[in-house]
């Protein structure tokens, strides 16, 4: 393939990228090749510059799979070679300065095909707490503008909320791929319209937002007190909705119940469908989690032990996940059988210090998983993106959200500024690391292990 101008390449690049990432995964791609970037062909050999820190890592580790992508598209005989990015400091600083522009109106908006594969429809787990809503959103995605407009979630956190949001982005993605989406929490939303203030690139903004078939926007509740976004925001849901173009809102609680929002944004919020998502019963639970073992590839000899984590854990279905992941990661640490004695054994170390473990503090938190890993906890707090960092922070992660009532963004911003959608994603790769690698299960028990025996016996001093 003749390739005559670095447009061109990069616009070649761009559907390497797309079969990259397809073949080794949304988390993977994020974590290690999003980075990369095109620097020649010469008709024969794709160069691609990557972060000096990680290069090595990349080559080792996945030229073989880069390879195939790239001859996917140049042919058969392609090859790639790889080089370090070598930038001045004043072009660096220059490119530091786009990067954050770019990143920070692009922050979470996902446009269609990119969203997360399990948050489909065929894998949530419709019951009498969530059948409206399921209903509802499932309506959207087969006919947008025209069944439901606006369609507005609301209920607790870790119900279901934002998987129905993807849910709908998926099934367009599939059955609609020329429908354009959009996602984002109302936190990038605002992170977006801010940097876009200061870098005078406000009607880039606007067109990424209102230039969309389908907006989805996750937790609105968090407009208040913002007034210029806000004041965005009320248009951009305007501009969208005056031209027939479709919106779904979640939110943890009804639009009357929105102190702080202009009721003229309240009003709008509630002109469409409502729809409540409340906490599962015990049948919807043990389905959830039936559902969620079938889809890690988990086999249970004892079915009893999936209907006591579900009768343990009543709260949401964050939590019942988290119990199985417990469960789960015990049983690769010790190897024991899993069956309904160890479950018992476990769910019993969890239950009792469940208030306990909402006194644990961020900077607790970080302490001990620095020390586990021989890192200071500022490391933990660094720009840094090398690996030696980076899992222990999406560990700790991980754990602030699982041991404190902290929101995911002020878990971010203690973990040096990191914004909601990195804090997720960390959640995310925990889960998912925890499920297929014993060794990542293990780390995880050991860090609860340490959280839980320091803080009772802090408690038993007290006492």
């Amino acid at each position: 393939m003749e390739l005559r101008s670095q447009p061109e390449l990069m616009h070649t690049w761009r559907g390497i990228r797309a079969e990259l990432r397809a073949a080794v995964g949304e988390s993977t791609f994020h974590i290690w090749l999003e980075p990369l970037k095109p620097s020649e062909w010469d008709g024969r050999v794709l160069t691609l510059a990557a972060p000096r820190d990680t290069k090595t890592w990349i080559t080792e580790r996945f030229s073989g799979v880069i390879e195939r992508c790239v001859q996917s598209v140049f042919g058969p005989t392609a090859r790639v070679s790889f080089t370090t990015v070598t930038e001045s400091r004043t072009s660096t600083r220059a490119a530091s300065r786009a990067r954050r522009d770019d990143d920070a109106v692009h922050q979470l908006c996902a446009p269609s095909g990119s969203f997360n594969p399990r948050h489909s429809f065929e894998q949530f787990v419709m019951g009498d707490s969530n059948h409206l809503a399921h209903t509802a959103a499932l309506a959207v995605a087969e006919n947008p503008s025209q069944a439901i407009n606006p369609l507005f979630l609301y209920g607790p956190p870790g119900l279901g909320k934002t998987h129905l949001l993807h849910a709908i982005g998926n099934y367009l993605a599939a059955y609609s791929p020329d429908t354009v989406v959009r996602y984002a929490t109302v936190e990038a939303f605002t992170t977006g319209f801010i940097s876009a203030l200061g870098s005078r690139t406000v009607e880039r903004f606007k067109q990424l937002y209102r230039g969309v078939d389908v907006l989805l926007i996750d937790d609105v509740q968090f407009l208040a007190s913002k007034a210029k976004t806000e004041e965005e925001f009320f248009h951009t849901f305007n501009a969208i909705y005056d031209t027939g173009r479709q919106l779904v809102l979640t939110c943890d609680r009804l639009p009357t119940q929105l102190v702080g929002i202009e009721e003229r944004l309240r009003d709008r919020f509630q002109s469409g469908l409502v729809a409540e998502i409340s906490a599962p019963d015990h049948a919807t639970r043990a389905a959830i989690l039936r559902k969620r073992a079938a889809l890690d590839g988990l086999e249970f000899k004892d079915p009893a032990v999936l209907e006591l984590i579900a009768e343990s854990t009543p709260d949401n279905i964050r939590s019942l996940e988290g119990a199985l992941i417990r469960v789960v990661a015990v049983h690769s640490l010790t190897g024991r059988e899993l069956d309904h004695q160890l479950a018992a054994e476990v769910l019993a170390s969890i239950r009792p210090r469940d208030d306990d473990r909402r006194q644990l503090t961020l900077d607790r938190i970080q302490q001990v998983v620095a020390d586990h890993f021989a890192l200071n906890r500022s490391e933990l707090c660094s720009p840094s993106r090398a690996a030696k960092v980076t899992w222990p922070r999406q560990l700790a992660i991980h754990l602030a959200r699982e041991l404190t009532g902290q929101s995911l963004q002020s878990i971010g911003d203690a973990f040096g500024g990191r914004n909601h959608a990195t804090a997720l994603h960390a959640c995310r790769r925990v889960s998912e690391q925890v499920r297929v690698n014993p060794e990542s299960a293990s780390q995880l028990a050991a860090l609860l292990n340490a959280l839980e025996a320091g803080h009772r016996g802090r408690n038993d001093r007290r006492d």
